[in-house]
C-alpha cells in the first residue's frame, strides 16, 4: 500500500512539475500553429461524427435524424471524458444519442456507435507496429518501468491484466444484455445497430471515407501541436504521438491517460528537445485539447440538448431511467 501511495504520489508531483513548465512557457508558444492544431482537432472531431451519424442512420432508415444531435453527442463524450476520468463521457453521449432518436434503443444505438472501432482498431494497429520499429517507444514489457502507476502495474502484473480486461469484457456482454428484458430482442437490437457493415460498400463509402479524413486531421492536429511546443512536426513525430494516444487509450484511469501519456511522451521524445520543452508538451497539449473539447462539449449541452450544466445532464439521465424515455426540447425552444 505505501508503494501504491508514493508511486501515485510520485505522478501527481510529475505532473504538476510538468504544468509549471507549460505555464512558464507560454510566452514562447507559436500561437499560429497551436490555432492550427485546435482547428484541425475540431475537425477532426466533426468528420468522425459524420462516420457515425451514417452508422446510426443505416440503423433507423425510418427516422429523422439530425446530424448536428449525433455531433453534439459526440463531442459531448469527447469533452467530458478529457477532464474526468473513467470514460463517463462515453455514457454521456448514449444518453444524448438515444433522446435524439425517437423510438431507438440503447443496445442499437451503443451497437451502432461501436461500429467506428473496426476502422480505428485497424489504424491504431498499424500506429502502434510503426512506433515499436522507431527504436524509442518503449516495447510492452519495459512499461513496467515508466513513471505512471496505471501502466506500470498492469504491466507489472500481465495475468491481472488479462483477468482485468476478460472481466471487463464479460461486464460489458452482461450489462449490454440487462438493457433488454428479452435477450432474443435484445440481440436483435444488436444486429440493427451493426447494419452498416452489413453492406460493405455503404460501409466504405459512409464510414471509412470519413474515418480516414477524421484520422488525417487528427494527424495534422499533433504535428501542429509538437511545433507550436517546439518539439518539431514531422510525419515521425506524429506517428509516435498517435501511438502514445493508443497506449494511454487502454489506461482510461485518468482524464485523457493523462499519466500514462506524459510519462511515454517524456521517453519517446527525450533526445528531441529539452527536458523542460518536453515536459511542457506532455501536459500542453492535453491541456489545450481538454480546453477546445471541453468548451464544444458545453456548446453542444446549452445550444443543441438546452442543458446548462453536467449536472442537468446527470439528472436527466436518473429520470430517463425511471420514467423510460427523455425527448430533448425542440429545436425552437428558447435556451
Amino acid at each position: 500500500m505505501t508503494l501504491v501511495t508514493a508511486s501515485l504520489g510520485s505522478d501527481v508531483s510529475r505532473f504538476f512539475d510538468s504544468v509549471g513548465e507549460f505555464f512558464s512557457n507560454l510566452a514562447g508558444l507559436n500561437w499560429l500553429a497551436l490555432l492550427l492544431a485546435l482547428l484541425f482537432y475540431f475537425a477532426y472531431l466533426t468528420l468522425r461524427s459524420r462516420a457515425l451519424f451514417n452508422a446510426v442512420q443505416a440503423a433507423y432508415p425510418a427516422e429523422h435524424i439530425r446530424w448536428r444531435d449525433i455531433w453534439g453527442a459526440y463531442v459531448s463524450g469527447v469533452g467530458i471524458n478529457q477532464v474526468f476520468p473513467l470514460g463517463g463521457g462515453t455514457i454521456v453521449q448514449y444518453f444524448l444519442t438515444r433522446i435524439s432518436i425517437p423510438n431507438s434503443s440503447y443496445p442499437a444505438i451503443i451497437a451502432a456507435l461501436w461500429t467506428g472501432l473496426v476502422f480505428d482498431y485497424a489504424v491504431n494497429i498499424l500506429i502502434l507496429l510503426f512506433a515499436f520499429t522507431q527504436g524509442v517507444f518503449p516495447k510492452p514489457p519495459d512499461f513496467s518501468k515508466l513513471p505512471a502507476f496505471d501502466l506500470a502495474f498492469f504491466a507489472s502484473h500481465p495475468r491481472f491484466a488479462l483477468f482485468f480486461l476478460t472481466a471487463l469484457g464479460i461486464g460489458v456482454l452482461v450489462a449490454f444484455a440487462l438493457l433488454s428484458a428479452r435477450v432474443k430482442a435484445f440481440w436483435a437490437r444488436v444486429r440493427q445497430g451493426f447494419t452498416i457493415l452489413t453492406d460493405r460498400r455503404r460501409y466504405l463509402r459512409e464510414m471509412v471515407t470519413w474515418q480516414a479524413g477524421a484520422w488525417v486531421a487528427r494527424f495534422f492536429t499533433y504535428w501542429f501541436l509538437l511545433e507550436a511546443f517546439h518539439i518539431g512536426g514531422g510525419v515521425r513525430n506524429a506517428l509516435l504521438v498517435l501511438g502514445v494516444q493508443v497506449v494511454a487509450m487502454l489506461m482510461p484511469f485518468t482524464p485523457g491517460g493523462a499519466g500514462v501519456q506524459q510519462a511515454l511522451l517524456l521517453t519517446v521524445f527525450a533526445g528531441a528537445a529539452t527536458g523542460a520543452e518536453v515536459a511542457a508538451f506532455s501536459v500542453g497539449q492535453q491541456i489545450a485539447l481538454a480546453a477546445g473539447a471541453a468548451a464544444m462539449a458545453f456548446g453542444a449541452l446549452a445550444m443543441i440538448f438546452r442543458f446548462r450544466s453536467f449536472k442537468e445532464v446527470i439528472r436527466a439521465g436518473k429520470e430517463h431511467r425511471q420514467q423510460g424515455d427523455v425527448r430533448p426540447p425542440p429545436a425552437d425552444a428558447p435556451a
